[in-house]
């Protein structure tokens, strides 16, 4: 069965071509972040205040043969545009976190010299990565079962989390009232991905009149489903909607829903491994079908580890609102499993990345 459009990765936004030559790098410019033309990546990295160049890359893997050709073309000159970048910028390091744009990147790092590290955030590292890997000084990784992948290059820095997520995880009852909640009853948050999750979506409105007076809802639908979650949660009882809180998406409040909550149903990206144990946020997981075995493996290691609940994508209509009442009655098991996530917990994953960021930049000189 093929995915539906809210479980489906993100769309390419429409084309945007870089300019070549481009502007020069700002003589101010500490750090350049280097993406495609078209990724999402470009705004987040301009809103962090960072300097973006866009390069042209393609992916190889699972196309026709006639589109690799296609892309392979566009990966040679995204490799010219990498080197003639590194040569204005002059790094002292390179920094990728896999994804076929770093390739080129990593490629020009490689011949001029720039010593790369690479950041793997899964469990388990794709082939892009192990043949990316090649190229790098260090690899460093989240967990010490994923070093043995990268022998004599592995550095073990956990997943580093934002600044904002330490920040609310240390102000829970301000979370909880960013939201109007309810400080005595419990609060599940229920969320997948900036597209939203269509399986998840559906089966947590079925269950909604069953969990309100046990609970209440954070609901992050994704924008696609977003005017169909709306017009059903309307319709909703008021007793239901009194508990239901509803938003199509989080930006900057994402890391307060999170604080906020006693649970959390998601699926099993790679930032779980981060956030949830930072939190100490109990979990029911529903990796995502089509994402290869990565979301698999991630929700698998938070269940073999006491902090998780996993279901298929397919158990959820018949399973989510059992599952739910379950442990939010179940106390005991409900503060187990939160003191299990907590213990996965990393929290200065980031230094870690950038004292090693520091260490090879000076070996560069």
């Amino acid at each position: 069965m093929p995915p539906s459009a809210a479980d489906a990765p993100p769309h390419a936004a429409p084309r945007r071509v870089a300019s070549w030559p481009p502007p020069p790098v700002s003589s101010a410019a500490v750090a350049l972040y280097v993406g495609s033309e078209d990724g999402v990546e470009r705004d987040l990295a301009m809103r962090a205040g960072l300097s973006y160049r866009a390069i042209a890359t393609g992916q190889l893997r699972g196309r026709a043969p006639w589109t690799a050709a296609a892309n392979l073309l566009r990966m040679a000159h995204g490799a010219r545009q990498s080197a003639a970048l590194l040569r204005e910028f002059q790094p002292q390091v390179c920094f990728v976190t896999g994804g076929y744009v770093c390739t080129p990147v990593a490629w020009a790092a490689k011949r001029m010299g720039v010593p790369v590290l690479i950041y793997l955030p899964d469990l388990t590292p794709g082939l892009a990565i192990r043949a990316l890997s090649l190229l790098a000084a260090r690899v460093a990784v989240s967990f010490p079962e994923v070093a043995p992948w990268f022998p004599g290059k592995a550095v073990v820095t956990g997943y580093p989390l934002r600044p904002e997520l330490h920040a609310a995880a240390a102000d829970r009852p301000g979370a909880r009232a960013h939201f109007n909640l309810a400080p005595d009853l419990p609060v599940l948050l229920v969320f997948g991905g900036s597209r939203g999750a269509r399986s998840i979506n559906q089966a947590l409105l079925a269950a909604l009149p069953a969990l309100v007076g046990q609970m209440q809802v954070v609901h992050i639908s994704g924008t696609l489903d977003w005017p169909q979650v709306e017009a059903q949660a309307a319709a909703l009882p008021e007793s239901v909607r009194a508990h239901y809180h509803g938003f199509a998406y989080l930006h900057d409040d994402m890391a307060l829903a999170l604080a906020a909550a006693d649970l959390v149903v998601a699926r099993a990206g790679a930032s779980t491994l981060g956030e949830f144990p930072l939190l100490g946020l109990p979990a029911i997981l529903a990796p995502y079908p089509y994402a290869g075995q990565h979301q698999d493996a991630n929700a698998d290691y938070l269940v073999q580890r006491g902090a998780a609940v996993k279901l298929r994508d397919e158990e959820l209509a018949s399973r989510l609102a059992p599952l739910l009442l379950d442990l939010v009655q179940d106390r005991t098991r409900l503060g187990q499993m939160a003191q299990q996530a907590a213990s996965l917990a990393r929290p200065q994953a980031a230094e870690a990345i950038v004292d090693e960021l520091l260490r090879l930049g000076a070996s560069h000189g």
